[in-house]
């Protein structure tokens, strides 16, 4: 099977790169302001000898004053859009990437705009909001869990009878398993739901839809794997499997660890690849990277969810240890038509989400300098700074730091990040509320 898909990539990866007559020299890159991914784009870009146009709101956007940036509101796609052909009347770009959950139907609606390749918006924002997507998949043939939206405003009794239990309740558009909680009873379903509203609340969604409804699900069991791959004309190539050892059962669902590549068996990898490639083709789905959460149960996959943009966070960088190059590299010169050789990787490695568990004020990481001593481990970093407050899902929106690995085998890519992670012990203060006099 990987050896198929070695030769596949190198094949489709080469042949595409004469899809048009010269190299993309410009690319625009569609990212909300504060945005993570714009600096590893920046650097992918720089590397491949491109110049890299990033469109953004606001005035104080991630854009390193050696890169180009311009400011846009997103909300008026048609006014961004004349504002992005006159800036680039004299230097047009070749190709469009959005960056984000939030930035892909725009991103779309843009290279439409400027007759680039592009997904429809409509098949963007199918991979954006989980209703619509459960609606598509299901209408596709595609095994789905039991689903029924709930709206905040209508009384909740009748709107969850008769659902079996257990079953899990959600956002329609938050990413990273955050507002995502398992209820038991109808009565643990109401608390996830007035909860869940919270956040909703607290999180200021611009689309009311997205404020006032949730969906419900029946929850599915078996082990969670994460693919990795990338649309070219419509045709899936699979970049990465990433194993989830730990149980994901609730009441949230933290991700922590990713190991590559995956342990379970080739036919069930191909099952999870087909089940990626029809829920694409449902959505209308045809260029540029797919991240997809499934679960696997009596000998399938179920879809998690599936979203048009690359894996977030620290993880993409298990894309370099994986094909050997970065994820930001391979999108961006795919997009760009230009040749693109990927390896196979030898040996396993593995990432670790380190999680937050409980609420307080960061006062120090201790253990930092023994984990990273524990063989296998290759880098440590602690995304949070000392003084930040520290909040647990299914509120909580960022993780802790990264422990990254790297080992013949992924059992021990695991084991090393297992040992490192007993290493280290978070320090804390709590967090003190102002009560008003």
């Amino acid at each position: 099977m990987r050896r198929l898909w070695r030769g596949w990539r190198r094949l489709r990866l080469n042949s595409l790169s004469g899809d048009r007559d010269q190299a993309v020299s410009r690319v625009l890159l569609v990212a909300p302001p504060n945005s993570y991914r714009i600096a590893p784009y920046l650097q992918a870009a720089r590397q491949l000898g491109m110049e890299c146009l990033v469109v953004s709101e606001g005035e104080h956007a991630l854009v390193s004053q050696l890169d180009e940036g311009m400011h846009v509101d997103f909300s008026r796609p048609q006014q961004a859009l004349q504002l992005i052909r006159k800036r680039l009347q004299a230097s047009p770009v070749q190709a469009v990437v959005g960056t984000d959950d939030t930035t892909i139907e725009i991103a779309a609606q843009l290279a439409a705009g400027l007759g680039l390749r592009h997904n429809t918006a409509e098949a963007a924002r199918l991979s954006r909001r989980k209703d619509l997507a459960r609606e598509r998949q299901r209408q596709a043939g595609l095994p789905v869990p039991d689903f029924r939206l709930i709206n905040r405003d209508q009384p909740l009794e009748k709107q969850i009878d008769n659902f079996a239990y257990p079953c899990v309740v959600k956002p329609l558009s938050l990413s990273g398993s955050r507002g995502v909680i398992r209820a038991d009873t109808p009565a643990a379903l109401a608390q996830a739901v007035n909860r869940i509203g919270r956040i909703l609340d607290q999180e200021g969604l611009p689309d009311e839809y997205e404020r006032r409804h949730m969906l419900i699900e029946s929850f599915l069991e078996g082990p969670e794997l994460a693919f990795e791959g990338l649309l070219f004309d419509g045709e899936l190539l699979p970049l990465a499997f990433f194993d989830k050892p730990d149980p994901l059962d609730g009441p949230y669902f933290e991700e922590t660890y990713y190991i590559t590549p995956s342990r379970h068996a080739p036919e069930l990898l191909e099952k999870v690849r087909l089940r990626v490639a029809q829920a694409c083709s449902a959505y209308g789905l045809r260029e540029g990277p797919v991240h997809a959460e499934c679960r696997l149960d009596a000998g399938d996959a179920w879809l998690l969810e599936l979203a048009s943009r690359s894996i977030g966070g620290q993880c993409a960088r298990l894309i370099r240890f994986a094909t050997g190059q970065s994820l930001e590299s391979i999108i961006l010169a795919r997009a760009a038509g230009m040749p693109s050789e990927i390896s196979t990787m030898s040996g396993a490695a593995g990432v670790l989400m380190i999680p937050i568990r409980q609420q307080g004020i960061l006062r120090r990481v201790e253990g930092v300098s023994d984990a990273i001593k524990v063989p296998g481990i290759v880098d440590l970093e602690i995304s949070i700074r000392q003084g930040y407050e520290l909040t647990p899902l299914p509120e909580g929106a960022s993780y802790l730091g990264f422990i990254f690995a790297r080992a013949d085998t992924p059992a021990q890519a695991e084991q090393a990040l297992r040992e490192a992670h007993a290493c280290l012990h978070v320090v804390t203060a709590p967090v003190l509320a102002l009560q008003p006099q």
